[in-house]
């Protein structure tokens, strides 16, 4: 995995866009992520961004302690205002280069700053692109950020499981973006 830090602003406006495209008869469709409507999609990632906000400037407790597959995520009713919001500060807190130095948590999980960087990319790529999926949108990820979560999903020397499940197999010629999404245990070319 790569040291160097990420400008995560660009992708966190791709997913802001991508939510604020989502009409209300849309947020009980399928996503790619199993168990997830589009409504706790987009429950997830706003809860994600609080939390690797924290994250980034390294806080402690209930917000980056908490397992974001324990509860079901679901939508607060002013999420349309807020969510544009709080993925701004996501981005804004990454932009500190303290943020990937040292140790933080998140998920419940102690590690590197870097991989907390990392993640965060990854979350808005692969999450940007589910939404985009389920919703019919087009959806063109930011080249820094996709070439992050390529960092952090590429498979170590242990074996064939990914970092979220078994890797999806795409060929080599295949776009960049595809192959990623591979990686996370996702099939390319999933439609609802």
């Amino acid at each position: 995995m790569s040291d160097a830090t990420v400008d995560i602003g660009p992708q966190a406006r791709i997913v802001a866009r991508l939510a604020h495209g989502v009409r209300e008869d849309q947020l009980d469709l399928p996503t790619p992520c199993p168990d997830y409507a589009v409504r706790h999609l987009l429950g997830h990632v706003a809860g994600l961004a609080v939390a690797l906000r924290g994250a980034a400037l390294k806080e402690t407790g209930e917000r980056t302690a908490t397992d974001p597959g324990s509860a079901l995520p679901d939508l607060a009713p002013d999420w349309r205002c807020t969510l544009p919001g709080t993925l701004d500060a996501l981005a804004r807190a990454w932009e500190d280069p303290a943020a990937w130095e040292g140790m933080t948590q998140a998920g419940g999980l102690d590690l590197p700053g870097s991989v907390a960087g990392l993640v965060t990319a990854d979350e808005l790529v692969v999450h940007g692109w589910d939404l985009a999926r389920a919703t019919g949108q087009d959806y063109t990820a930011d080249e820094p950020a996709l070439g992050a979560a390529h960092a952090l999903l590429s498979p170590s020397e242990e074996g064939p499981d990914g970092l979220f499940g078994p890797v999806v197999p795409v060929p080599d010629e295949a776009p960049f973006l595809d192959r990623v999404i591979g990686l996370s245990g996702r099939d390319p070319h999933w439609k609802p």
